[in-house]
């Protein structure tokens, strides 16, 4: 039975899952058939939160979704993103005021509503003062356009001078926060999701499954483990001596799911739902079959005993392979460390 918490500090509740669509359209290569059917499962179901970005299939999840949501927007919790390029021009990106002026628009047109519940900021920009952004997003706010706003992928730090911005200039603030997060992407837990509890904003963390490396598919000497030429990321790089280390972290949870009875997917996503400090998880089905998968681990509870045998596999506050991270990895470029 689906359950469903107080999006931070806000009064809405939403579920504890929240339905990815990153998946929809040309990225996932889903029709407009499989995308209403899953919309309508998970809906169904009891989700109530669902999430996407402009840049997601470059503007068609959000058409997709928009046109599975007929009927049924105003149950739904519907969140989107802006920051990632939509063009070439240098300008149709970022957190500008000119750019989220103009592209919230096309959000809306593209999900054929009147408002967006919670726009997020899809990563923080070095280039733009958060004073210009914050300033645009409460516009937006009092234009009844947007209801609430959020940012996803910040830093502690990036996160704690968000704040400080929005008292000390009377902008609205963000109320959510959504990082990565998962059984091996655990760096959120020494810093910043101590910051988000901190502050009374709510989490949606994506990528519980570790872009698939816990869905089960991957594991070691098996044909479908994804191979350096066929995946080039460092994210699935297999000479990688991380994501070695990770093959062998997966094989341990798969053995610790099975002996308490739930398969490695149910574990994974149970375990984000399980903290304290996460609102929802985002999960990003690409067929109805997966999302049905997912489904189950809402009834999981994760006793101390798994839970302190997961920490032995997988430190607390560790992420096995730093690519997996996405964010406060360019304060390490050459040129930011001056050498």
């Amino acid at each position: 039975m689906m359950k469903y918490r107080y999006l931070g500090t806000t009064g809405v509740q939403v579920s504890a899952l929240c339905l990815g669509t990153m998946m929809f359209g040309a990225w996932g290569k889903t029709s407009q058939t499989d995308v209403s059917r899953i919309v309508d499962a998970a809906f169904d179901s009891g989700i109530n939160f669902m999430d996407t970005a402009d840049i997601y299939s470059h503007g068609q999840s959000e058409e997709m979704l928009g046109t599975a949501l007929k009927g049924k927007r105003d149950q739904v919790v519907l969140a989107t993103k802006f920051f990632m390029p939509m063009s070439e021009d240098p300008n149709e990106r970022g957190g500008s005021r000119r750019w989220i002026m103009r592209e919230v628009e096309q959000s809306l047109k593209r999900l054929q509503t009147d408002h967006i519940d919670l726009y997020q900021m899809h990563r923080p920009s070095s280039d733009t003062d958060i004073d210009e952004t914050l300033g645009a997003l409460t516009d937006l706010i009092h234009q009844g356009k947007v209801l609430y706003a959020g940012s996803s992928s910040f830093a502690a730090s990036q996160i704690v001078e968000a704040q400080w911005a929005s008292q000390r200039n009377r902008h609205a603030r963000f109320v959510t926060e959504q990082p990565p997060y998962s059984l091996l992407v655990r760096g959120i837990e020494q810093d910043v999701l101590p910051t988000i509890r901190r502050y009374g904003m709510g989490s949606l963390s994506y990528s519980p499954l570790d872009g698939g490396w816990l869905s089960g598919k991957w594991r070691k000497n098996s044909a479908s483990a994804p191979t350096s030429s066929a995946r080039p990321s460092a994210r699935f790089d297999m000479s990688s001596k991380d994501n070695l280390r990770k093959l062998d972290m997966v094989e341990r949870l798969s053995q610790l799911a099975q002996e308490y009875h739930m398969t490695l997917i149910e574990m994974a996503i149970a375990f984000v739902i399980n903290h304290p400090g996460i609102t929802a998880a985002i999960v990003g089905p690409r067929t109805l079959e997966q999302l049905n998968s997912y489904m189950p681990a809402v009834d999981v509870t994760l006793s101390d005993e798994i839970l302190d045998r997961i920490d032995d596999i997988v430190k607390p506050g560790v992420t096995v392979n730093p690519d997996d991270n996405s964010y406060g990895d360019h304060e390490l470029t050459a040129t930011e460390r001056r050498r």
